[in-house]
């Protein structure tokens, strides 16, 4: 039966990525820990953190504290002026963020953290052009999603914006230059970007952006000396770094941010999702001295009416001090838990072609056949081609689970906070729905 609040939200809302006729969403009531609850009871244990944001779990009331008490105060005022938690914030990041990463413009999300940072490159080197990897997601605005190589652009292809250069990734599972280790693919990548910037022209390149971990595009782990070799070509041509954190920040890959397994300092560094643990928005991009220091006697020309919200501060800030109670070590312990659990679930299903994970950010990739690694469902695949992911995304569902499905990737990416038998629960839930890939396994 349909409630009348799911009536609602099907007659006068609308809702993302999807065709909006045969919706059937879950009517969320409340939140607690690691699980979600509808309005009719069950409960749903959170793989994905929502969409990868919900870091310190759901429900906390610390935060609700912090936000009461800020709005009891002062809620807004324009971002020309100077607001305790705005600074506070502020200080923080610069303490937590790598190298000379040392001054911030906050922004309301994700998308505007990586608008204003290709904004910020392109004034500042008085070049235009970015280079970005084809299997990355970096927003839905107009210039992020022309950034990313994420086929949801697909639709407004046609009105995308210019001067967005593509490269290879080095996915090493499917290496597009056949390599047989990881390392060798990483070579090849690097090979490859650099004759990029060089056609492109290096006087031309004002960023390279890249995201600190993979995310939705597939978890696709870094070669170990990937990006340090990416630092060195952005030195060597006068190119701005800049890496998206907006989802591998803040403690989900077992380290503050996904940089960090990299020992990298890039010149912006652009945030949003678990900076606030999805309570209230917010993002940001934290620079280095020397970008902030050359608009000492020159206007920064970004703005954002809700920039530095001294609400969203608030929370950040108080989510900051939870994140570090341990649940960075936690993402970090159960990943390596996880990680030894799918090795056994890796004998078991032989449709898990790869596992991809760091701390707490990764995916299964199921395919139909190991030794060709044809994929379950085709990358980009149409609607008639979605049988077994559907499928697959209703066994979870039916069996108490939310995560992210997409094509063959089953997303594990649950809140900080998750525990070994949230975990086993979890793995154990995965693994009675990849049985219905293993029906269609190929011998």
């Amino acid at each position: 039966m349909i409630t009348k609040n799911l009536q609602n939200n099907l007659d006068y809302t609308l809702f993302s990525w999807g065709k909006q006729g045969g919706l059937d969403p879950i009517e969320a009531s409340h939140a607690k820990g690691s699980y979600v609850y509808d309005l009719h009871g069950k409960r749903y244990l959170d793989f994905s953190s929502q969409l990868m944001n919900v870091n310190i779990g759901h429900g906390n009331q610390r935060i609700t504290r912090a936000v009461s008490n800020q709005m009891e105060n002062l809620s807004f005022v324009y971002p020309g002026m100077a607001t305790e938690p705005r600074g506070k914030l502020g200080k923080m990041l610069q303490e937590i963020t790598p190298g000379n990463l040392n001054k911030t413009f906050f922004t309301l999300g994700g998308s505007e953290a990586i608008e204003n940072a290709i904004k910020l490159s392109r004034v500042y080197t008085k070049r235009h052009k970015i280079i970005t990897h084809y299997r990355s997601y970096h927003g839905a605005t107009y210039g992020a999603m022309s950034a990313g190589g994420d086929p949801r652009k697909f639709p407004i292809d046609n009105q995308a914006l210019n001067n967005f250069v593509h490269v290879e990734n080095p996915y090493f599972y499917r290496c597009p230059w056949n390599s047989t280790t990881i390392e060798e693919c990483g070579e090849s990548a690097i090979a490859h970007l650099e004759r990029v910037i060089q056609f492109e022209n290096p006087e031309a390149v004002a960023g390279i952006l890249f995201e600190g971990e993979s995310g939705t595009s597939g978890c696709i782990k870094y070669p170990p000396f990937y990006l340090k070799k990416v630092r060195e070509l952005c030195d060597k041509y006068g190119i701005l770094m800049i890496i998206d954190e907006v989802m591998s920040g803040f403690g989900r890959t077992g380290k503050m941010f996904g940089i960090d397994h990299h020992h990298v300092v890039p010149d912006i560094l652009c945030m949003a999702k678990g900076l606030t643990s999805g309570y209230l928005p917010l993002g940001a991009i934290t620079v280095t001295d020397t970008i902030a220091n050359a608009f000492n006697d020159a206007p920064l020309p970004l703005g954002l009416t809700y920039s530095a919200h001294a609400v969203s501060c608030a929370a950040a800030i108080e989510n900051l001090n939870i994140l570090n109670e341990g649940l960075v070590d936690n993402a970090a312990k159960m990943g390596v838990y996880i990680e030894r659990e799918v090795e056994k679930l890796k004998e078991k299903h032989p449709s898990i072609g790869d596992f991809r994970n760091t701390g707490l950010l990764g995916c299964f990739e199921l395919v139909k056949n190991r030794k060709t690694k044809e994929p379950m469902t085709p990358w980009n695949a149409k609607a008639n081609q979605m049988m077994l992911t559907n499928q697959i995304g209703s066994k979870l569902r039916e069996l108490g689970m939310f995560t992210f499905v997409r094509w063959s990737w089953i997303f594990v990416a649950p809140p900080l906070n998750i525990t070994k038998e949230e975990v086993d629960e979890g793995l154990g839930i995965i693994s009675e729905a990849i049985g219905i890939a293993d029906a269609h396994y190929l011998k």
